[in-house]
């Protein structure tokens, strides 16, 4: 059986929505990374530590906080 002309073109439509969908969606993820990033940077690293390295130590006191709340 033959896919109809409408089939095909919603088909092709849904592709398209799809893709643009991710391309937004990698801009503003990668956007706010970048900010995160600075914040992180500007603010919350010790002498000499590395963006990743205190991202790391953050995320390691916010686990030792929810373990002594619990």
């Amino acid at each position: 059986m033959k896919k109809s002309k409408l089939v095909k073109e919603n088909a092709k439509i849904a592709q398209s929505v799809t893709g643009s969908f991710q391309k937004i969606q990698d801009a503003v993820v990668g956007g706010y990374t970048k900010i995160e990033d600075a914040f992180v940077a500007r603010y919350l690293t010790h002498d000499g530590e590395s963006v990743a390295d205190a991202k790391k130590r953050l995320k390691q006191q916010e686990m030792e906080r929810e373990q002594k709340g619990r």
